[in-house]
């Protein structure tokens, strides 16, 4: 009986993950096929096409857009770590009047549906003339609800008491939190890291509305031109294009899913 739930087990997780891998797989092998191969339906090329990925650098600046997606969501992490641990110390180890009704009201703007700020936020970006900058693509997304609340849990497993005896050595509240809150908090700022790059990285419809320059456009918007460009010609091309642009994410959450889970269960448990 439990070699019967022991293979039944394993053989549900087997097929769970193939139907996971499924699309990505497929989308992998049809960047080597030609049109032929596409519109016949095939899983698997007749003849491997490697001048897709060169026609997919071609059509399009997909160099660029790659860089612009690279700095763009590095920019975005970066600020989000800053930002969200300077305000997650705030609310952990500073006295202040009103803290914890502060603290519930930024959580509460998870709340609020992402499509519901676009207009203000739009509206602001134009007025202050970061249209077409890298500044209206990054600055916006530096404060999150999520990201503070992650870190507040994680600061929170720091004893108070060992703050306090840092503040009667006489340390600063800026060097704790530089040399004793942040090392003690590794797995909380690796985990944020990760998921802000990859919301960075994956972002269309904030960079579609506040960029109209291909200089600045990130390899999402790419895409989106490659596939009206070349949908009459061939979709190998497209994919080709979609398996570059999948390729870092990929590899990021492979390395870094073993710390996303962990910091995302310690979050979540306290």
């Amino acid at each position: 009986m439990k070699t019967v739930r022991f293979v039944a087990y394993y053989g549900g997780l087997c097929i769970c993950s193939a139907l996971l891998l499924f699309p990505m797989v497929y989308a992998l092998l049809m960047s080597f096929m030609d049109k032929a191969d596409i519109f016949a339906g095939r899983l698997w090329p007749e003849r491997w096409e490697w001048t897709n990925y060169q026609a997919a650098f071609k059509q399009a600046p997909l160099g660029s857009y790659l860089l612009n997606s690279l700095f763009v969501a590095s920019v975005i992490t970066i600020g989000r770590l800053i930002v969200s641990s300077l305000a997650a110390f705030a609310f952990v180890f500073l006295r202040f009047p009103g803290r914890d009704a502060w603290f519930y009201i930024c959580i509460a703007t998870m709340l609020v549906p992402w499509e519901a700020t676009v207009i203000p936020n739009f509206l602001t970006v134009q007025q202050l003339g970061w249209t077409n900058h890298y500044f209206g693509l990054t600055i916006p997304f530096w404060a999150m609800a999520f990201g503070i609340f992650l870190l507040r849990q994680q600061f929170r497993q720091i004893p108070y008491e060992l703050y306090e005896a840092a503040r009667l050595s006489g340390i600063g509240n800026f060097r704790f939190f530089c040399h004793i809150a942040l090392p003690l908090s590794k797995t909380g700022l690796v985990t944020l890291a990760v998921y802000s790059f990859l919301d960075a990285w994956n972002m269309y419809l904030w960079p579609l509305l506040v960029t109209s320059d291909d200089r600045v456009r990130t390899v999402q918007i790419g895409l989106k031109q490659l596939q009206t460009q070349e949908m009459a010609n061939s979709w190998g091309v497209v994919m080709a294009a979609a398996v570059v642009a999948m390729l870092p994410t990929l590899v990021l959450l492979f390395v870094g899913q073993k710390q996303l889970r962990k910091g995302l269960m310690q979050g979540a448990i306290q």
